[in-house]
């Protein structure tokens, strides 16, 4: 099953950088809180971010992260979320693409991964366990239809499947609206203050 072309991510944004209406709708704002308050970790030294958009997530988990990195397809989406957090780098790309540099201990999948398909979801799960092994990973699925050809609790358990044995994952916040899940990497005998 293939993802979302970017031709489609491109007409999304077509309108206005703010096409899901992050900045102001009071379900996105609580949706964003959720997420922020289920970081594992107090502090982080390197997030990032795929599929940032606008930068409004962006703009909350960056005050617990030493650098913030966004990576979105979309150009006038990445105008806004360096306008959005300003101290942050993003980067334009579309999955699969070289992900930005750096030892991130911090993943954010927030709504993504339904737009990429089975091949993408593939791809970015043997990335993330060769890239980023001691990050936790935080996934934001929507739960309704998504109106692409993968729908997002389906898509959430390819990438489950796809990672392998070495995280645990919790769900740490389920609406009907939406989910939240938490992977974490298994054995480490870290500090992650």
């Amino acid at each position: 099953m293939t993802g979302v072309d970017e031709r489609r991510l491109q007409e999304i944004y077509a309108h206005s950088d703010d096409p899901w209406t992050f900045r102001t709708s009071r379900y996105e704002a609580a949706k964003f809180a959720a997420t922020f308050d289920a970081l594992p970790r107090p502090h982080y030294r390197s997030g990032l971010e795929l599929g940032c958009g606008n930068g409004e997530l962006a703009r909350r988990i960056a005050q617990r992260c030493d650098a913030y990195t966004g990576l979105d397809a979309v150009e006038t989406a990445l105008i806004a979320a360096r306008l959005a957090v300003p101290k942050a780098s993003f980067h334009q790309g579309f999955l699969p693409c070289p992900l930005p540099e750096g030892l991130h201990d911090l993943v954010v999948l927030s709504e993504i991964l339904y737009f990429l398909g089975t091949d993408g979801i593939d791809w970015l799960a043997e990335e993330l366990d060769d890239r980023c092994p001691d990050a936790d990973i935080v996934c934001v699925t929507w739960r309704g239809p998504s109106g692409n050809p993968l729908e997002g609790e389906a898509a959430l358990a390819l990438f489950f499947s796809a990672l392998g044995d070495h995280r645990s994952a919790a769900t740490v916040r389920l609406t009907s609206d939406y989910r939240i899940d938490v992977l974490r990497p298994l054995g480490l005998n870290r500090n992650y203050s």
